[in-house]
């Protein structure tokens, strides 16, 4: 067991890690950064490029920016959220051009367009920036559970370093959790280390979580590939499998058509026949690794009818997350934080996000927030305090059985049920209130099969605790479905299709062994 000891301690190694970890030094705190894969590299936004919600503090336009998602996700968000997000991602983005000397475009009239990253550049740089800000990156170092002290303070975390082959603890006066959301091993590009991990520890030390029930998105990719770039279907007719136009298919507004139309067992074709070549041109520009597989595939997609798939992203371009408690990402829980994709994005995109853009902005501006937050609290506490306090480790499931190995799932045979209830169409997109309800049967029956018996240790530990964290959040995904009874935002109900003004609220969830939904207060909520 490898020991360390820092003011904040940062899980995860994408924006809004490093974004946090920055934020953290730059307050003057001794920061340790632990990533699942390698920082820079791992994680959906390296995989590929991202637009970003930047908008010049210009009164029309922020109007306009903050109006524009509202009715799509249900009147949920809070405008003094969003106005904040706004100025934060505005001057961070500038701060990237100056300091990260990030090389953005410019237009025709010579000025710098900062409204997307190319995801591999943007964070190779952020990790250069924040090696050379000090922090102590641990690189292949999945965290497999929070500590805490006698109080219930969060005081750190232990994981496996795999590489090394070996176990280690850090001692933190402050954790900040930004691990992704969960998209289940679906498949989809840069999401392979997205297993809801954070989630899960937040819970184990009571935090709360919010939006759950917006967690059903599925992206479009080719057949057999998983890059889910959807914005450039938006040029796209979609056709069955004997030529025919599939009439309401579309990128925005007819996924479900798709999704019904595979579930026939027969394929959908694509072709991106709308686009004319200047808007062709800007594509390959704008998204290069998009064309990636075509061309090595041989398809042209602007001409050539090319099979397509829906895979599931679940709350990576879903919207539900650890809940947030305070204007410096607080959970709620004493000495722990929560940015980005782990926590959720109601305040800014009520019940609908989706890839980019918005989780762009908030995973710069939660993660500036959660550091300088983090760096705060570890302030109060001080640096002798955080190395010799007694800690004790706060997870369980995969971890620390409640009972008897015999019979207990295994972590494979744990994912592949998760994934049997939550990656089909008809399942998770497709909802209805007693499908949902026999899945979360289903899902309860397993926790409490793997709760008292699985088990790992090493490496085999990381996979059990992800096994244990996709079951959770499924279950909270569900919870939370099953008690709004309307169609709002992103979470549609087949059996309930209409927005119930009564409904008006966000739904928080939480617990392990037995889970519980309960409507959040409207405040801070906008009319």
């Amino acid at each position: 067991m490898t020991e360390y000891a820092t003011d904040v301690l940062v899980v995860g190694g994408g924006p809004a890690a490093t974004w946090a970890a920055l934020g953290a030094a730059e307050a003057g705190a001794r920061v340790v950064l632990a990533d699942k894969g390698y920082c820079g590299t791992s994680g959906a936004t390296a995989a590929g490029g991202t637009g970003v919600w930047y908008v010049p503090p210009e009164p029309a336009a922020r109007e306009a920016a903050m109006a524009s998602r509202e009715g799509l996700g249900g009147y949920l968000a809070d405008r003094r959220w969003m106005a904040r997000v706004l100025d934060e991602t505005y001057d961070r983005m500038n701060e990237l051009a100056t300091h990260g000397r990030y090389p953005f475009p410019t237009g025709p009239d010579g000025q710098p367009l900062r409204g997307g990253l190319q995801g591999p550049e943007y964070m190779r740089r952020m990790r250069i920036r924040i090696r050379r800000a000090g922090v102590r990156v641990l690189d292949h170092s999945p965290v497999t559970e929070l500590l805490t002290d006698a109080d219930g303070i969060v005081a750190g975390a232990a994981g496996y370093r795999r590489q090394l082959r070996e176990s280690y603890r850090v001692r933190a006066g402050a954790v900040v959790l930004a691990t992704g959301g969960c998209a289940f091993l679906s498949g989809a590009l840069g999401t392979n280390t997205d297993t809801g991990d954070g989630a899960l520890f937040a819970a184990e030390v009571g935090a709360e979580l919010s939006g759950m029930e917006f967690s059903n998105a599925y992206g479009i990719a080719p057949e057999g590939t998983s890059v889910t770039k959807t914005a450039f279907y938006s040029f796209a007719t979609f056709y069955q499998e004997d030529g025919r136009v599939l009439e309401g298919a579309a990128s925005q507004g007819g996924r479900s058509v798709i999704a019904r139309e595979l579930l026939t067992g027969a394929r959908v074709y694509a072709r991106l026949d709308r686009a004319d070549e200047s808007a062709r041109a800007a594509m390959r520009l704008a998204q290069p690794n998009f064309f990636l597989t075509f061309d090595r595939l041989g398809i042209d997609p602007f001409t050539d009818r090319f099979a397509v798939t829906l895979l599931a992203e679940g709350t990576v371009r879903g919207t539900g997350g650890i809940r947030i408690a305070g204007d410096d990402c607080a959970t709620g829980v004493a000495g722990l934080y929560a940015a980005g994709d782990a926590a959720t994005r109601e305040e800014i995109c009520g019940g609908f996000t989706g890839g980019g853009s918005h989780n762009a902005a908030w995973a710069i501006s939660s993660g500036s927030w959660a550091g300088r937050g983090a760096a705060g609290y570890a302030r109060t506490l001080g640096s002798a305090r955080t190395a010799s306090r007694p800690v004790t480790g706060a997870g369980g499931a995969g971890l620390r059985p409640t009972g008897s190995a015999a019979g207990a799932p295994e972590h494979r045979e744990a994912v592949a049920l998760v994934q049997r209830e939550v990656l089909p169409y008809d399942k998770n997109y497709l909802r209805r209130g007693e499908v949902l309800a026999a899945s979360l049967r289903t899902l309860d029956t397993a926790w409490s099969q793997l709760r008292a018996g699985l088990y790992g240790e090493g490496a085999d530990l990381v996979r059990a605790r992800q096994a244990a964290a996709m079951t959770a959040h499924a279950r909270w995904m569900y919870a939370a479905a099953l008690a709004r009874s309307e169609s709002r935002g992103m979470a549609k109900r087949l059996d309930h299709p209409d927005q119930d003004p009564a409904q008006h609220h966000r739904i928080l969830v939480g617990g392990l062994d037995r889970v519980w939904t309960r409507p959040a207060a409207r405040a801070g909520v906008a009319a």
